[in-house]
C-alpha cells in the first residue's frame, strides 16, 4: 500500500507572499502554482476578480517534504491559526473510501469524495477531533 501524508496551509487572500516567504526562508523550491482564474470557468458560479487572483494551489518543495498552499474561497470560515489541513494521498480510490469513512465517523463531511479536474477521487472531512483531512487520490499531477 503506497500513501504519502502532507501539511496543506490555508491562507485569506495572501497565498502568494506566503509561498515566497517560505521558499526563501526554508529554501524551498516552487514546483507550481495556480490561482481559482487558471480553472475552466464555471457558469454556475462565476468567479470576481478577486477571486481570480487567489490562488487555488500551491506546491513547494522543501527538502523531500512537501508543502501545499491555498487561499480561502469566498463563504469558506478562516480563523488564523486553524489555517493547516492534512492533505492525504492514498494511490488506490478503495483505499480512500475507507479513510473518508473512518474519518467521517464521529465527524463531518465538508466535501463529499467527487472526480475533480485535478482528482479522480477528493474529498474534506473534518475528524472528531477538529482536524480537516483532504483526502485526494493522485491523478494527472497539477504539480
Amino acid at each position: 500500500m503506497s500513501i504519502s501524508l502532507n501539511p496543506y496551509l490555508n491562507f485569506d487572500g495572501n497565498t502568494k507572499e506566503a509561498v515566497h516567504f517560505y521558499e526563501k526562508a526554508l529554501g524551498g523550491k516552487l514546483v507550481g502554482i495556480m490561482t481559482f482564474g487558471d480553472m475552466p470557468a464555471d457558469p454556475n458560479h462565476p468567479l470576481t476578480d478577486d477571486m481570480k487572483n487567489r490562488i487555488m494551489h500551491a506546491h513547494l518543495k522543501v527538502g523531500d517534504a512537501d508543502l501545499m498552499f491555498s487561499d480561502t474561497f469566498p463563504g469558506m470560515p478562516f480563523q488564523p491559526g486553524d489555517t493547516v489541513q492534512i492533505a492525504i494521498h492514498p494511490r488506490e480510490e478503495a483505499r480512500a473510501r475507507e479513510i473518508f469513512a473512518a474519518l467521517e465517523d464521529g465527524g463531518q463531511v465538508v466535501m463529499p469524495l467527487q472526480k475533480t479536474d485535478w482528482s479522480p477521487l477528493y474529498g474534506m472531512v473534518r475528524d472528531k477531533f477538529g482536524v480537516i483531512f483532504q483526502v485526494n487520490v493522485p491523478g494527472e499531477q497539477l504539480q
